[in-house]
């Protein structure tokens, strides 16, 4: 089984935040990342980004859209690599999935994942939201595990009629 990594932890009124972004995105998905205190465990501040998909420059799934994919735009990835010298560091990066499914699917662990197999690309957990036409459906959160050499499920969240 191996050691489960520690969740950052998430209060309700960032996840309602996060839902609240969600449903105004869908169908598109939304991204950002989640930031807290250098020497906490919590995330305190949303940090919206714009899902750039639909420029045709991910690296990996250029061919899909904003519906089913995101990336970062070019000015979002500066600032997430910037944060991580703060005292407001990014702790979570988040998406939405408008299937209604919270799930790191394979391309997002492609991403996610360092592309020499070392570890994760960035120092970060990640938060999938599973949302549809109806509702918040649920989310999930993900850590590295170095004992599985992938990301693991380390928290399930309720959903919301949002």
């Amino acid at each position: 089984m191996g050691n489960i990594p520690i969740s950052v932890l998430i209060d309700s009124e960032i996840l309602a935040e996060i839902y609240q972004e969600a449903r105004n995105s869908f169908p598109n998905e939304c991204c950002g990342w989640l930031c807290g205190e250098k020497s906490g465990n919590k995330v305190t501040v949303v940090r919206k980004c714009i899902n750039a998909q639909d420029s045709g420059t991910h690296p990996t799934v250029s061919e899909r859209t904003a519906e089913t994919a995101y990336v970062f735009s070019g000015e979002d990835v500066l600032d997430l690599n910037k944060s991580f010298d703060s005292d407001m560091p990014a702790m979570i990066i988040y998406h939405s999935h408008p299937n209604g499914k919270a799930y790191l699917s394979e391309t997002d662990r492609q991403v996610a994942t360092s592309p020499w197999g070392d570890g994760p690309a960035y120092p970060v957990q990640q938060l999938v939201i599973g949302i549809d036409h109806h509702q918040i459906v649920s989310s999930a959160q993900f850590a590295w595990s170095e004992h599985e050499n992938e990301f693991v499920e380390i928290n399930q969240y309720s959903g919301a009629a949002i």
